[in-house]
């Protein structure tokens, strides 16, 4: 009978992609995989570190399955991740109830260690996290119809706030043609919706091709036959050239989506992110993609009460969302991370008080929000099935509107035929309910 193993995955959508990876060598080396790792011989906590936040989650978690463990129905468990990266050894001085501690640069060797943890050893290895693989099989833990596809890992913009490049390393693309391979055999198994990642997609090609590639990339993804919708997510503001507008307007399977991450619109502030831009421009660039891109559907992410934001800014930033009005938007507490430079900078803020300005923007948001979602009554809009919610007796699934895990979804009923996962079918919108839209099928 061959040992079981559960995955939980934290955090971002390239970390699950990193997990699906290891799914896979769990099982070519014999080990059955089973979605509740509560359930599992040994259990793998694929973890986050960003921020604070993620990383009390990983560190929750780790103590519930530690429970577990102390209860005799869970014989290992193994730490991998971003947290296990960026603190190496320390997690299993504080948690002696891990039995293996990776870095990312361990991953390929997963099932090994996985045996060595069953086994009673006690594990820790953290190579160069640079031997992370890119390339490989995937055991999808997605629904079947869609899927995340990255296309390049690590990150060189070095903002101030951020622990990325300490926990990933450079950034480092893939080479086109694997990733196009990845794409046909995800599409052959299945996946309608690819979404596209990476820490910034929109250097993709940059250190490999000596250009930015994202645009080529796109346009050979979307000769794959029987590819529905493709969506990038994570582009970085100074490299969303008129090329790569040019390819999201021109090509029809691309949603007209774009995930622009600003952080702050103050120039003052962003020069202190070692980000460039200010109000002006960067109300400039929004205008500039709306005229390109006619009914794009722009989402973006702020950061409040970065050290030295004073009242002043934080209004300019209010006013900067009221004027913009993205479709999409989540704005978030900074988080004071060791080992970053901002950590280091004076004129730190109250977290009583950047917790309010966050939940301020949120409040802000949610009513631009709410607008949009009346200004949708009546239209007819494709959307992909993703399910039926029996509590609200009716099927569910996305529009091009909506990123998966991070969006809104569309509620809607249906007359007589019923649809499947993975379908597209066409939704006359009749309202909506907060932030979700709900309609009919036609």
């Amino acid at each position: 009978m061959p040992n079981t193993v559960g995955i939980v995955s934290l955090g971002c959508a390239k970390n699950r992609v990193d997990a699906e990876m290891m799914m896979y060598q769990l099982n070519q080396a014999g080990f059955k995989l089973i979605q509740d790792a509560a359930m599992a011989d040994a259990a793998i906590i694929n973890t986050c570190g960003f921020i604070e936040s993620a990383k009390q989650e990983s560190i929750d978690e780790i103590l519930e399955l530690a429970q577990l463990k102390k209860e005799g129905k869970i014989k290992a468990i193994i730490v991998t991740g971003c947290l296990a990266e960026r603190y190496n050894s320390q997690v299993m001085q504080e948690l002696s109830e891990v039995d293996a501690v990776i870095g990312i640069g361990k991953n390929a060797d997963i099932a090994e260690v996985v045996r060595r943890a069953l086994d009673g050893e006690k594990v820790e290895s953290f190579p160069d996290k640079m031997n992370l693989p890119m390339e490989g099989g995937r055991v999808q833990s997605t629904e079947q119809h869609w899927a995340y596809l990255k296309i390049a890992d690590g990150c060189d913009n070095c903002c101030t706030y951020c622990a990325i490049p300490l926990i990933r390393g450079s950034f480092r693309s893939r080479k086109m043609e694997a990733i196009v391979a990845e794409a046909e055999r995800l599409v052959h198994n299945g996946v309608r919706e690819l979404n596209v990642i990476a820490q910034d997609t929109t250097r993709y090609g940059e250190d490999n091709y000596g250009k930015l590639m994202l645009p080529e990339l796109l346009r050979r993804l979307c000769r794959i036959e029987d590819l529905k919708w493709i969506r990038v997510l994570y582009c970085y503001p100074d490299r969303l050239t008129d090329e790569l507008l040019d390819t999201i307007r021109e090509e029809e399977k691309i949603v007209k989506y774009i995930d622009l991450p600003l952080q702050h619109c103050e120039g003052r502030v962003l020069k202190a992110m070692n980000r460039r831009g200010d109000k002006e421009s960067l109300l400039a660039l929004v205008r500039h993609i709306r005229e390109k891109i006619p009914g794009v559907v722009l989402r973006t992410t702020l950061i409040a009460g970065f050290p030295g934001e004073t009242e002043e800014d934080f209004a300019s930033l209010s006013d900067f969302v009221a004027q913009t009005r993205f479709e999409r938007l989540g704005c978030f507490a900074y988080s004071q991370e060791e080992d970053t430079p901002a950590a280091l900078l004076p004129d730190q803020i109250d977290e009583d008080v950047k917790n309010r300005r966050a939940e301020l923007i949120s409040e802000q948001e949610a009513l631009i929000m709410d607008t949009w979602c009346a200004s949708q009554i009546g239209k007819e809009i494709d959307v992909l099935v993703d399910g039926f919610d029996r509590y609200a007796e009716c099927f569910f699934g996305r529009s091009v509107y909506d990123a998966p895990e991070v969006d809104p979804n569309v509620f809607f009923t249906v007359s007589d035929r019923k649809p499947h996962p993975g379908e597209l079918v066409r939704v006359r919108v009749t309202d909506h309910l907060d932030c979700d839209l709900t309609g009919e099928m036609l």
